[in-house]
């Protein structure tokens, strides 16, 4: 097909009886008052689907409808038009046939973007269409930010030269467009494309690693010259606040930093190291909203029965596992649930990871005595129905919690065990006496991250001998019935097989024989009472369970296996 024609899309949609003679009016009277484009307004008010009008204007106008969330784009094909063009005019170019370039567009009847794009790519074009939704998705993958990142590195290092430029650095009024502050905005952009948790800036002997944390992996964003990391370090240390003069000792601070209209909230920690101060960013989206129980992973009999738990009026709640397995996203969730007009809610933080409204939230700070053991003590006569600790740190803390959960509070913390069955007796180690852990405890849910097979490049594999044999071990014989799934690498998932990560979980009920097990002095009549009572549903077996599903890899769910058996 060449330059298309102007068509009406209601029409369109009318003639293929996907909308009624009423709808496109009430639509047209709605286009009148506020201006919107007609496509948005018929997928906002329900009548038809994105996809389902993309399908029409393709049948309409002969050319193919392309359904971008299972087409692998090439980058080097789609950078073939400008980024600028490409969010301008919602179009993507999605083969080199070599004769022609076959252009992906959301809107093909919009003519001026036809003939601007047919110029700028110097070669006849074949259109298809596109939804506009999953095209905006893709041009945030393909249009990546790494070679500007290493060209501002590099004009960075230029202009530093050899003696320290304030202005490069960012320091000085009006520094906007100082290198420095562009190469980290490109930075920060770069990162929530790729749906980065973590950035790391680290200094070597030659060279500067800057290092994006993606589904729980490092991955090298781009190299530069040392010399521009106490630049970057300063600039950053002027943003969160922290005193720029100290350079011998960690700091840790908090900024916010706007990301094409989405507030990003950062937290930083630096750290001198031999080669100048590293630092560490995690990226906190407000915009995102908190994420629901019924939308982290849970299994279904296990979510029920923590919802009806956390609905009881006294007793405390534990999530366990290691730094980044998601224990404050389940506790956030499980708080979300409860916080209702009702229910006086107080969390007890370091840090305060998410604004919660309607919640009182306290950051610790233990410079001036403000810790977690006196807080919580202040929280008690603030007359809550809801607390959250951030953690149990000390025996002072862990009393305190307990001592709430018998008072008649709800009390949500976390703890840094390796499973379900060790907590309680953690718990006995810090101090705690036995009669409170057996008395207060509800229920131990600890938890892991495992990431998800890509849906776009995934597909049904053999497994090598080392796989099929943890797998034989798991599920004896059964180990050859399921088809196994991994991803072979596309520019949705950046070339990894995995887009995503979901929780695995295991939840020790305190139930009346676990009870009573836990009152006797052995530790082992305990365990073995914990294992009894969770048998089949341990982080191992729902791991498998996710491998079976095809949700995820024997890999990942090998990895899981691999940690709760050091």
């Amino acid at each position: 097909m060449g330059r298309p024609e102007k068509i009406r899309l209601g029409e369109i949609l009318l003639q293929q009886k996907l909308l009624t003679e009423d709808k496109l009016k009430a639509a047209l009277d709605e286009q009148k008052r506020s201006g919107r484009k007609l496509g948005r307004i018929f997928i906002d008010a329900g009548y038809v689907t994105e996809e389902q009008i993309g399908s029409a204007l393709a049948r309409q106008l002969q050319v193919p409808f392309i359904n971008l969330k299972h087409f692998n784009i090439r980058p080097e094909v789609a950078t073939r038009l400008p980024e600028t063009l490409a969010r301008r005019f919602r179009a993507i170019v999605v083969e080199d046939a070599g004769a022609f370039f076959r252009v992906g567009m959301a809107d093909p009847t919009d003519l001026f973007a036809y003939d601007e794009i047919n110029r700028v790519l110097k070669r006849d074009i074949q259109l298809a269409v596109v939804g506009e939704s999953l095209l905006l998705q893709t041009i945030d993958r393909v249009y990546r930010r790494t070679e500007e990142i290493s060209g501002l590195a590099l004009e960075l290092g230029e202009e530093l030269g050899e003696t320290t430029d304030f202005a490069a650095l960012g320091l000085t009024p009006g520094a906007e467009d100082a290198p420095v502050v562009k190469l980290l905005q490109s930075v920060f952009e770069d990162a929530v494309q790729v749906r980065a948790s973590d950035i790391h800036i680290e200094p070597q002997e030659h060279k500067v690693l800057i290092r994006f944390r993606i589904d729980g992996m490092l991955h090298v964003q781009a190299e530069a010259d040392s010399k521009i990391a106490s630049a970057l370090a300063l600039r950053l240390k002027l943003m969160s606040g922290l005193d720029i003069s100290e350079k011998r000792l960690p700091q840790d601070g908090r900024f916010n930093v706007k990301v094409r209209s989405t507030q990003i909230d950062v937290r930083i920690s630096t750290m001198p190291t031999q080669y100048g101060e590293s630092a560490v960013m995690r990226l906190l989206n407000q915009s995102g909203g908190i994420l629901g129980l019924e939308r982290i992973g849970l299994p279904a009999d296990m979510l029920e029965r923590l919802r009806d738990i956390i609905q009881r009026p006294s007793g405390m709640v534990l999530v366990t596992g290691p730094t980044g397995s998601g224990k404050t996203t389940t506790l956030y969730a499980a708080l979300d649930e409860l916080n209702t007009s009702e229910r006086k809610i107080i969390t007890v933080e370091d840090p305060v990871e998410y604004r919660l409204p309607g919640i009182n939230q306290v950051q610790i700070h233990e410079k001036i005595d403000l810790t977690f053991s006196r807080v919580l003590r202040t929280a008690l006569r603030q007359d809550p129905d809801v607390i959250l600790v951030g953690e149990m740190r000390d025996q002072g803390t862990v009393e305190t919690g307990l001592r709430a959960a018998m008072t008649g509070h709800m009390v949500f913390s976390t703890l840094h065990t390796n499973d379900a069955v060790s907590t309680p007796i953690r718990l006995l180690d810090m101090g705690a006496p036995r009669y409170m852990v057996a008395m207060s405890l509800q229920v131990v849910l600890a938890q892991r991250l495992l990431r998800l097979v890509c849906e776009n490049c995934g597909e049904v594999t053999q497994l090598p001998p080392n796989e099929h044999e943890w797998m034989r071990l798991a599920l004896g014989s059964e180990a050859d019935d399921p088809q196994y799934r991994k991803g072979r690498g596309c520019t949705q998932c950046n070339g990894t097989g995995y887009l995503g990560r979901t929780g695995v979980y295991e939840m020790l009920e305190m139930t009346r024989p676990v009870v009573e097990a836990a009152n006797q002095p052995d530790p082992a009549t305990f365990m073995q009472a914990a294992r009894k009572q969770m048998d089949g549903h341990m982080l191992k077996d729902h791991a498998v369970e996710l491998v079976v599903q095809g949700k995820t890899t024997v890999g990942e769910a090998m990895r899981i296996g691999s940690q709760l058996d050091d």
